[in-house]
């Protein structure tokens, strides 16, 4: 269930790992309370991140699905995940997050780049996400790596009117089919 390391960047004391045991049950704690306190938001958002996260722990396949940890100074600051779609030669990003106190600082930009790059290794052809427009920072991030809107709609989540938008990114391919990377 792991990314490839990296210790280069913003900071050398940044470093992207794989999952250990506890991370999941931190990470969709960290992303309830953050939404909670930054935008409101109600436990139907912390379900939905623990339905996330059970799903890709107990369906795992590593030829085509990784996730990444960021650790600052041997801290929990972020993370992000690479899930194999329903759709052929397509991935989605998953549950990208980035704490308060350590952003600005790229990690964000990082998290995403490592997605991006074993997507294209994986071999697939395109990467989707899934956000909503109150999220301004990290579609930031999205739009910067060329990732472009092609979908939105209202919707009633999370205990508040949001404006869900779907992002694609076509990529390079390596290989005809992920799934032949087995």
């Amino acid at each position: 269930m792991s990314g490839k390391g990296a210790s280069s960047g913003p900071s050398s004391k940044l470093f992207l790992r794989g999952l250990r045991p506890g991370d999941i049950g931190w990470i969709v704690h960290r992303q309830a309370v953050l939404y909670a306190e930054e935008y409101g938001w109600n436990n139907e958002f912390e379900a939905l991140a623990a339905g996330i996260l059970s799903d890709f722990v107990k369906n795992f396949d590593p030829s085509g699905e990784a996730a990444w940890v960021a650790e600052l100074e041997g801290r929990i600051v972020g993370s992000i995940f690479l899930v194999r779609s329903d759709k052929p030669e397509t991935a989605k990003l998953r549950m990208l997050y980035v704490e308060p106190d350590a952003r600005g600082h790229g990690i964000g930009s990082r998290l995403v780049d490592a997605c991006i790059n074993q997507a294209e290794a994986f071999g697939y052809r395109k990467l989707v996400l899934w956000t909503n427009s109150i999220l301004t920072s990290a579609r930031h991030i999205y739009e910067k790596t060329g990732f472009r809107l092609i979908g939105e709609d209202s919707h009633e989540s999370f205990g508040k009117s949001l404006i869900g938008q779907t992002y694609e990114l076509t990529l390079p391919s390596r290989r005809t089919d992920p799934r032949q990377a087995q």
